[in-house]
């Protein structure tokens, strides 16, 4: 079944999703009810990336909890979630005031993480500042030395800049090695803090791998047109391809590259890549694409993820933040069982603790997750990971890709 955005909580714990505005200040009182607010781009240039990734998680999430009594607490009792949201519109400003008036005006009990990097790093003080847990699933790791003790309530779901570059080496290394790659790679990416963070790991990656990368470019927000980059990146005999790009670039880079027939061994595309909508952009026209992320597609945890949020949200999740985004939900739900409403020490409880999920047993290091998949690929209907290489359920990528059909 379809969930209805409107009726989401209309399950047998009979509660109420708000989409706007403050709890009401009866429900505030007796507690019949666990207030979470968030602020995420449902309009605006973000709204693709948030309305695949974190928008269906957080309310699969609430779906899954009511349905099953709500939240429990630790001495066994159970309160239903409520939520109240608020569209950032893919604004900075927006996305900070919500934030302070989930806290100040609304006193939501939690607060879950905004969609992607540059919005976590922006309100990662001020979840600090307010003692809220941020469970930051849609954002790489920014490059701060001891991140965690500079905002101590912040968790990074999603690696480290680093891990993806040594990731994808490691998957082209012994291809280099055995002559089936030539080692020159060329790069893009998009001119801002995920592009900048991720083309500077790569380049230190690819330079220890002994890569030789023979051209690296950056492009502006809101370029559509790649047919120049294209073109150069063809000329330049590089068997690698990489681009770190956003979702719009993402496809227009895929259908440009087809068009003008260029067809590297090695074809790696950035955020947009693992979404379910990338396949049928591109007329299925996929195999062997490689980018960030990806699932074991064995797992019978996340096989049921994928059947669950297909069935209550008539769409399937994307293979890369959407079950992180879940599993850090979970940490949530499990901290709260053992140590209640108390903000300070469910924080305290996802530093230290460890948790059962859909990626399998978690604990954080430095409030990072490290333990996790970084590069996958296109191998028939799945986006299925295959690094790092020795990590149990990953698959052998395939290499070189076949030609585009």
């Amino acid at each position: 079944m379809r969930v209805n955005r409107r009726m989401l909580l209309g399950t047998a714990a009979a509660a109420v999703i708000a989409l706007s505005g403050a709890v009401p200040a009866a429900l505030a009182q007796d507690r019949s009810a666990v207030r979470i607010g968030y602020v995420v781009s449902q309009t605006g240039v973000n709204a693709a990336g948030a309305g695949t990734t974190t928008i269906p998680n957080y309310e699969l999430w609430v779906h899954d909890v009511n349905a099953a009594g709500g939240l429990k607490l630790p001495d066994g009792s159970r309160l239903p979630i409520e939520v109240t949201t608020y569209d950032d519109r893919s604004q900075t400003e927006e996305v900070v005031r919500g934030i302070e008036r989930l806290a100040n005006q609304d006193k939501v009990d939690f607060i879950l993480a905004p969609w992607g990097t540059g919005f976590n790093l922006a309100v990662a003080p001020l979840m600090a500042r307010f003692g809220y847990p941020q469970l930051a699933a849609t954002s790489v790791v920014p490059p701060i030395p001891d991140i965690y003790k500079r905002w101590p309530t912040a968790f990074w779901m999603l690696g480290t800049a680093d891990g993806y570059g040594d990731s994808l080496a490691g998957v082209l290394k012994p291809q280099v090695e055995a002559g089936a790659l030539n080692g020159k790679v060329a790069m893009i990416s998009i001119a801002d803090g995920f592009g900048i963070e991720l083309s500077e790991a790569a380049r230190h990656a690819f330079k220890d791998t002994g890569f030789d990368l023979v051209m690296d470019k950056t492009y502006p927000l809101g370029t559509q047109d790649f047919s120049t980059l294209l073109a150069e990146a063809q000329a330049s005999g590089a068997d690698i391809f990489v681009a770190y790009s956003y979702p719009g670039d993402t496809f227009a880079i895929t259908k440009q590259a087809q068009l003008s027939s260029y067809n590297p061994p090695v074809f790696h595309t950035g955020v947009g890549t693992n979404f379910p909508a990338y396949p049928q952009i591109n007329d299925g026209n996929i195999e062997g694409v490689i980018s960030l992320g990806g699932i074991n597609a064995q797992s019978p945890a996340i096989q049921d993820y994928i059947a669950r949020h297909k069935a209550v949200l008539d769409k399937s999740p994307d293979a890369w933040a959407s079950p992180v985004i879940y599993a850090s939900l979970e940490m949530l739900a499990q901290a709260i069982e053992r140590k209640g409403l108390d903000r300070e020490a469910v924080t305290a409880e996802l530093s230290n603790g460890t948790f059962e999920t859909i990626l399998g047993t978690i604990t954080l290091t430095d409030n990072q997750l490290h333990d996790m998949w970084y590069i996958g690929q296109w191998q028939g209907d799945q986006f299925v990971a295959v690094a790092p290489v020795d990590k149990p359920g990953a698959a052998a990528a395939v290499v070189p890709k076949p030609a585009w059909k």
